[in-house]
Order: structure tokens, then sequence, then C-alpha cells
């Protein structure tokens, strides 16, 4: 049986994670070189400083509920993949290890027929990350080219509400804000896409292992003694693996609901305040959708973990 390498499912995922300075070299973690300044550069100043000046902008607007609400429900995710940010960058050496331990022998499947039998998952898996990609992908360009749909660009207005300690409405400043924003946002959407869809894909390989150790059992034969012995010693890889999976995801999970439940709230209350089926709608109606998928990812397949 040929070597069958798990990440190669997944090596779009992780190429988009390192182009955002998410994933360094190998099986190595974060390390003193020219890809940790790089790192650093895009979390920090490219996406860090994209949040930073959209939360400071909430201080001047508070008094005003629409231009709250229109900066909030922008702000409350973005704030968001700030924290996932944090936790997945802390947590790189775990997921590091997991990706090591799923190339190990043990959770390599053992013949043709395990193969085919987990690639209904693996596929699964990559149509779901084409459906939210395509839904991500479009909200965030209606965004970023919003102030031209709406000619609203000749008053210099930008793509996301935010403040900056200089006049935006001032040529270059305009240009460069603009810029800065829709760079800042597209590398924002890199990762937080990638960091769900990479958070499913360990769920969707718990459930694959959990296809290959039923298929096993169901075919024991001779020299049963030992060859349960590996059936058990699978089993609690599983285990130790989906534990793992666990600890590297649950405080992303607990602040992914609670931050969508808000953000849904605050994009249904802007929905009142625009024309239907306008441009606005339209892209608050997109943005919902990808929310609504945001959420599936995880409940989807951590409910095929349970069924298993």
């Amino acid at each position: 049986m040929e070597y069958f390498d798990w990440k190669l499912t997944i090596r779009i995922n992780i190429l988009m994670l390192k182009s955002v300075g998410l994933w360094p070299k190998g099986n190595e973690i974060y390390k003193p070189n020219l890809y940790m300044l790089y790192a650093i550069i895009s979390v920090v100043i490219i996406m860090g400083g994209h949040n930073f000046f959209q939360l400071m902008n909430i201080f001047f607007v508070y008094n005003d509920l629409e231009a709250l609400a229109e900066s909030m429900f922008i702000t409350a995710t973005d704030s968001l993949i700030s924290v996932k940010l944090c936790f997945f960058i802390l947590n790189i050496r775990t997921l590091k290890e997991l990706m090591m331990s799923l190339n190990s022998v043990i959770f390599q499947p053992k013949s043709v027929q395990q193969v085919e039998l987990v690639w209904p998952r693996l596929n699964i898996w990559k149509k779901t990350y084409v459906i939210y990609w395509i839904l991500v992908g479009t909200t965030v360009c209606v965004w970023a080219i919003f102030p031209f749909l709406s000619n609203s660009v000749k008053d210099y207005r930008l793509p996301f509400s935010a403040w900056y300690p200089y006049d935006t409405k001032i040529s270059p400043f305009y240009e460069i804000t603009y810029f800065y924003q829709v760079l800042g946002m597209s590398f924002r959407t890199v990762a937080a896409l990638n960091m769900d869809t990479m958070i499913a894909a360990l769920m969707m390989y718990t459930a694959t292992q959990c296809d290959i150790l039923c298929d096993d059992l169901k075919n024991l034969q001779k020299d049963f003694s030992e060859i349960f012995k590996g059936r058990v010693k699978h089993h609690q890889e599983i285990v130790r693996f989906a534990k793992n999976t666990n600890k590297f995801f649950n405080m992303i999970l607990l602040g992914q609901f609670f931050t969508s439940i808000t953000v849904i709230a605050f994009t249904m209350f802007q929905l009142t305040l625009v024309a239907p089926l306008s441009g606005a709608s339209l892209s608050h109606m997109s943005y919902i959708s990808a929310i609504i998928v945001q959420i599936f990812l995880y409940c989807w397949f951590g409910n095929e973990i349970e069924i298993q």
C-alpha cells in the first residue's frame, strides 16, 4: 500500500496560511528568521493595525446608533479574527504536532478500499472550502469596491469606517488609506477563512480515522489477538488526536459562536436601514450567508465525529 499523504488534501489551506505569515516552514514553529519578520508585519501592522483603527472609530460614533451599528458589524468580526490569530499563533506547536501525528504509520489507510472509504469526507471538505471561499470572497470584493459602486469615492469614502490620525479626504492620504484597508481586509479574510477550514479539516480527519478503525474491526481475521491490540492502540491515538484538536480550538470556538450571534444581530439591523435589493442589502445578505456557513463548518464536521 502506497503512502497516503493526508496533508495533500489541505495543501491550498496550508499555502494560504503561509502567505499571511501563519504557517512556518515544514514542521517548524516560529524562529528568528525572515519569515518571522514577515509574520510580525502581517499580523501586527497589516491585520492588527486595520482592526485597531476600526476600534478607535467606535469612540467617535458611539452616540450615533446607525453609525455605531455600521461600524460594529465589521469591527466585531475583525476583533474576533484578532483573538483567533493570537490563539492560532500561540498553539502553532500543537497544530504542527497534530499534522505530524496525522502522517504517522498508525493513521495510514491499510488498503485501497480504505482510501476509497475516506475520500467522500475529504471531498466534502474540499467542496465546503470552495463554497466558503466564494461567499466570503464575494462579500469582501463588494466591500472593497463599494465606494466605486455607490459613486461615493468622489466624496473620499473609504470601504470601512475607521479613525486615522490624519485627514483621509486629502490626496494621496485617501488613496494610501484605501489601499491599506483593502490590503488589511484581504489578509484578515485569508487568515480567518483558512483558520476556520483548518479546524474543520482536523475534525474531518478525526472522522476519517474513525471510518478506518471501524473498517479494520469489521475485517478482523487471523492473528486476532495481535491485530486487536493494534486496533486498540489506533483507537487510543484517535482519542489523543481528538483531545489535542479540541485543546487547539476550544477557545476559538467559544469566541466564534458568541461573536457570530452579535454580528448577525448588527447586520440584520443594518438591513433595516437600507433599501431592499440595493447593493448594500445584497452585500449584507452575502455577509450573513458567509457567517452562517462559518458556523455550519464547525457544526457539520463536529457532528460527523459525534455520529462516529
